[in-house]
């Protein structure tokens, strides 16, 4: 039998509303660490492409009073991350992807109404944790960047109750493959199969078949199973579990000699199928 999820819609959500949602949420706190030191950048029109070439990682959080909020750290989940791209920001590795438009005018930053994917959560503190940071996003007022010298920028966050994220940058894939990438569209296989990856015995990969869509939607075409020779950014296989993925595919330039050409790194699950 076979047991499709059935949530994958996108659907317009007002912050506004997630922030009263928000509003009772009590507020666990202990004293702050200090803020990493560096070299400030001045918010301007030049600091665009610096948040555009970064991934930014949340590495603290403060409340209005500057004490440290560790919520968000959530067991077995990666942390909470921020993606600037096309005008609009996203925050990613919570139940869903929450994304919205925003401005820079100088140190400013401001959000517009936002969209959400409407996956059920199926863990309460991580349902409350997204609902808090998505409401908290709808407060943003300002930013700064900071160089470190010999270590990755940090994008510091300041919200109009006084409180503040610092989130740590790593670069996108653009950046580290010095291209767009492809977009293209793998079907995953419930289960790895044994494929001779390299030089590594005894390899475990991902069966993956690609899809084409046309521009309505509907699927063109199906390409034939086979191994993949890498493992694809963001994405974690869980077995028995078949899904369709949208990807986007960079060359490698120095590629080893035992691994693929080819980075894979997730930009959507578009389909999920449960196979007992």
């Amino acid at each position: 039998m076979r047991a499709l999820n059935a949530c994958k819609s996108l659907s317009v959500l007002s912050l506004a509303a997630l922030l009263a949602a928000c509003a009772g949420a009590p507020q666990a706190s202990q004293p702050a660490s200090p803020s990493v030191p560096g070299t400030v950048i001045t918010p301007s029109s030049s600091a665009m492409p610096q948040l555009t070439a970064y991934h930014w990682e949340l590495v603290a959080m403060s409340d209005h009073q500057g004490r440290s909020d560790t919520r968000w750290r959530q067991a077995s989940q990666r942390a909470p991350r921020l993606q600037f791209d096309n005008g609009r920001v996203s925050l990613h590795n919570l139940c869903n992807v929450v994304s919205s438009s925003y401005q820079l005018r100088g140190s400013t930053l401001e959000l517009m109404q936002g969209v959400s994917t409407r996956r059920a959560c199926a863990e309460p503190a991580l349902n409350e944790l997204e609902q808090r940071m998505t409401a908290a996003l709808s407060g943003a007022m300002s930013y700064e960047v900071r160089n470190n010298a010999g270590g990755p920028p940090l994008l510091v966050l300041h919200f109009n109750d006084a409180s503040r994220w610092e989130l740590k940058g790593t670069p996108t894939p653009q950046t580290q493959y010095g291209s767009a990438g492809e977009r293209v569209f793998l079907e995953v296989a419930p289960h790895r199969v044994p494929c001779n990856n390299g030089v590594a015995a005894n390899a475990q990969c991902l069966r993956v078949r690609e899809i084409r869509f046309a521009d309505n939607g509907v699927r063109q075409s199906t390409g034939e199973w086979q191994p993949l020779y890498a493992e694809i950014d963001g994405y974690q296989h869980e077995p028995g579990v078949r899904n369709v993925l949208r990807l986007n595919r960079f060359k490698r330039a120095q590629a080893p000699a035992d691994a693929s050409t080819w980075a894979y790194v997730l930009d959507m699950v578009v389909e999920t199928e449960r196979v007992r």
